[in-house]
């Protein structure tokens, strides 16, 4: 397809790194806010010093590099679990139902989005290797399939993470106290006293018009790809058997046995478990008031793992295995933090925020926050990291506008989730695994992101 040749180039030609482009909106936020927030008592290169020290006390704010830890646990956690044996037992086993191009498309999907909406890091990682193995069982037993519909099949958990569990807005305001200190010298005393708490998960992940959307894309998109697939014409496999298991066989010694006891592991991971139910019982005790947040999600995986892979040296293989994907977030968040610094110091978040404000209204408020943050995840292709620069200016306007707090930060969720079927950044995992090239999936991705955007509108507008 033509199209999808087009944006392949445009991504790979005149779209640089995410680190780049992280770079390149700094320098961008840091002239703009020199020029266009600069008070008239202020002289300019004292004023671009003041912009420089918000820079630099942004990329190192204490609460935002918490955040960007528990981001990347979340992704290396999920990641881990994929890679334990029970898992690669589900995963071969759902394999075996694999007839055709038709149900491996309806499989992968609907079990990617479903693991995607517990975790986003665990949904990406099982839907690569769910498809990677599919492939391999269509190789095997020379059965026709498509295999590039059902690597993209594999990647749609990514169309849906943000509004589930793991999700980096809904998650980060169910957390106590993120909202007031995000906010903190943003607002005004009065619109300061507007900013709850917590937005509970309640409201937001498991609201019914969020798991309603959820439900409808579950059904949706399985039933796209299923008539794609009808269409679509078999492809040649060449396909090496994908490895999981990593741990040495050597002659175990001394104090190596406590890495590969079972009864170790599986004590430390019960007892992590015990815990979490003792600790976070509390915080999802009324169906009304539950609230999911990042170091909850994280304890639970953390003790999970560990028990899924049953000794401690699968578990930190897997591990390091899993921590490669987590570069882009350990580099890249204190650049967006940076970029929040300014923002909020220099008084920009008001100012954009005005901007919304004057051209929005309660309605449409929602839809022009799903698309900039559809537009600004091209950008910066990280929940998180969208959430620290573009956070701050959907709250201010939608406490302007009136608009309940949990629809504003779901909105943006919603933008940001739906161009990941555009953006390639983190489809890369996916491409590695199964040996896909991005040319390949986008045709398909591209048609499941239209399907994604006339729901989410919907939604938006009439839920």
């Amino acid at each position: 397809m033509r199209i999808t040749k087009t944006i392949e180039t445009i991504f790979q030609r005149y779209l640089p790194s995410p680190f780049t482009i992280a770079v390149l909106l700094t320098v961008l936020t840091i002239v703009l806010a020199t020029f266009f927030t600069r008070p008239e008592e202020i002289a300019t290169f004292d004023y671009l010093v003041d912009v420089l020290s918000f820079w630099e006390d942004g990329i190192w704010n204490s609460g935002l590099l918490v955040f960007a830890y528990q981001m990347m646990l979340i992704l290396v956690l999920g990641h881990v679990l994929v890679l334990s044996k029970p898992m690669n037992s589900l995963i071969m086993t759902l394999t075996k139902s694999v007839t055709n191009t038709t149900n491996a498309v309806v499989l992968v999907s609907v079990t990617t989005m479903l693991v995607a909406f517990f975790n986003w890091g665990l949904g990406l990682i099982f839907g690569a290797i769910l498809a990677r193995k599919v492939g391999e069982r269509a190789q095997e037993h020379n059965i026709p399939i498509n295999y590039p519909l059902v690597g993209a099949a594999g990647y749609v958990g990514l169309m849906v993470w943000h509004g589930g569990i793991s999700g980096s807005a809904p998650s980060k305001v169910a957390e106590q106290g993120h909202l007031l200190e995000m906010m903190n010298g943003v607002l005004t005393v009065d619109q300061f006293g507007k900013v709850p708490e917590v937005i509970t998960s309640s409201s937001t992940i498991f609201s019914w018009w969020n798991l309603l959307l959820f439900a409808i894309l579950l059904v949706l998109i399985p039933l796209v790809l299923r008539f794609l697939a009808k269409k679509a014409t078999p492809t040649k496999l060449n396909l090496p058997k994908y490895q999981f298991d990593k741990i040495n066989k050597a002659t175990l010694e001394g104090a190596e046995k406590l890495d590969h006891s079972s009864i170790v592991a599986i004590s430390f991971g019960v007892l992590l478990l015990i815990v979490f139910f003792i600790q976070y019982a509390k915080n999802v005790s009324s169906l009304a008031n539950i609230q999911i947040s990042p170091n909850m999600l994280n304890f639970f995986m953390l003790g999970l793992a560990i028990v899924l892979h049953g000794n401690f040296k699968s578990f930190l293989n897997a591990v390091e295995e899993a921590i490669k994907g987590t570069s882009g977030i350990l580099i890249q968040f204190p650049l967006y933090f940076g970029i929040m610094g300014i923002m909020k110091s220099s008084g920009m978040v008001g100012m954009i925020s005005e901007g919304f404000v004057a051209v929005a209204n309660e309605t449409t408020l929602p839809i022009y926050t799903f698309f900039s943050a559809g537009l600004v995840n091209i950008f910066v292709p990280s929940g998180g990291g969208q959430w620290a620069v573009q956070g701050p200016i959907v709250i201010q306007s939608a406490i302007e506008l009136g608009v309940p707090l949990p629809k504003a930060v779901m909105a943006l969720s919603y933008g940001d989730q739906i161009t990941n079927m555009l953006q390639p950044f983190w489809a890369l995992p996916l491409l590695g695994i199964t040996r896909l090239k991005a040319k390949e999936i986008l045709p398909y991705t591209i048609i499941l992101m239209a399907v994604g955007i006339a729901v989410y509108v919907l939604g938006l507008l009439l839920l």
